[in-house]
Order: C-alpha cells, then structure tokens, then sequence
C-alpha cells in the first residue's frame, strides 16, 4: 500500500500525459505521507514495520517487542526484511500496471526509474549518503518518540513526520529513508519489461541503503539513552 500510493504520485507528476503532470514536489510529498497513512493502517498488528530502518532502530533500541507479542529476535527480524521488501516489489509492479500506457508515452528513462527508485539530484556517494543518514534518524527518532508521548496521535503523526521529511530533507536524494522502498522497485524496475527504460542505476543503489540503516541504528541507540 505504502509502495502503490508512494510510487502513484510519482508517476502521476512525472509521467507524459498524466492528469497530475507537473503537479509538484509537494504534491509527491503529501502523496508518500498518505501512502505512509494507509500503509501503517494496513500493518498495525506488525507493529507498522513498513520501513528496515524501522526495524533496524527498534532493535538497536534495545526493545523487547516489535509489537505486542511479536519478540525482537533474529526470526522475526528477518520475516520483517523480507516481508517489507515482498511488499515494496508488489506495490512497484502495480503502479508500472496503472500507468502502463504512460510509461509508454514518456521518452526520458530518467523519469521512468524516478518513479521507482530515489536518485541524487547532484551526485556526491558520501554527502548523499549523510543526507539520507540524517533525513531517516529524523524519522526513527520522532517516530520511537510518538511512543512516549501522551496524545496518541497514531499514523496521522507519521504521516505528516514523513510529509515534513520530504519538503525539508528530501531535496538532495530524493529522501528514499527507508531501504525496501528504494530497492524492491529498483528490482521490479530492472526485470519489468518497460518501454525505453534505461539503466536502473545499481552504482548508486547502495545509498538509499546503507543510509537509512546508519540512521535508524544511530536514532534506535540515542532513544535508548533519552526514552
């Protein structure tokens, strides 16, 4: 669901001949949040784990459970990678479905790999990688916060975290902050059969990978110290 309406809005401002063209980047931004919105509806009895770098903090925080009755073990851990990253494949193949004419109609590769995948708009590996690092702590850190505060504001309050993130932070990168949802589309990307698509930039692929991880690692260790 998060990959679906996530990877939708993209295509609905970047695709040829689309009603939502040119629609903007804030329009991407509220897309991802709504997506966010629906998808931790979807999952709550997983404890809402849509993102590895969610995962990855929750663990790194020294918490006993990633939801009520699901223990943090090595078992669970990788059922949570694994599902995420199923799901995240399944949402990019759907929307590739949905816009199927419209990736026909575009020419320009470049926007047909941007709505799979996240993408530097100047090309830097390690500042790129601090971007991502940084946008995904913000997101780990509030999100483990919204635990300890008193107004339960639910997937509203990550819906808007993730709103924020992306018209402050997402400029640079394109704010993947989450690993499944930047390389299960890549992977749909580089096996579906679209029309002219180009390469689906592996040299970059690791990025939106290991940056996210460093950042929801390091949010997990400081809300363990601050929690």
């Amino acid at each position: 669901m998060l990959l679906l309406l996530g990877g939708g809005v993209v295509a609905n401002v970047l695709l040829a001949k689309s009603k939502g063209l040119n629609g903007g980047w804030l329009l991407i931004n509220f897309g991802w949040g709504l997506g966010v919105f629906s998808g931790v509806y979807v999952a709550f009895s997983t404890g809402a784990h849509l993102n590895p770098a969610v995962t990855f903090g929750i663990w790194a925080s020294g918490a006993e459970e990633f939801a009520p009755g699901i223990a943090v073990n090595a078992g669970n851990f990788a059922t949570y990678i694994a599902a995420q990253m199923v799901g995240a494949f399944i949402g990019a193949v759907l929307v590739y479905l949905v816009y199927k004419k419209h990736f026909d109609e575009t020419e320009d590769a470049g926007l047909k790999l941007a709505v799979f995948s996240t993408g530097p708009e100047i090309r830097s590996y390690g500042w790129n990688v601090l971007t991502e690092v940084v946008a995904t702590f913000v997101l780990v850190f509030v999100v483990l916060a919204f635990g300890n505060s008193p107004v339960d504001l639910g997937p509203l309050a990550v819906a808007l975290l993730v709103v924020g993130i992306g018209a402050s932070l997402g400029g640079p990168t394109g704010y993947a902050i989450n690993p499944a949802r930047d390389l299960g589309p890549r992977i749909a990307h580089a096996l579906l059969p679209i029309k002219g698509k180009g390469t689906s930039d592996w040299g970059y692929a690791w990025v939106p990978i290991v940056g996210p991880i460093l950042g929801g690692v390091a949010a997990g260790l400081l809300a363990a110290a601050v929690y």
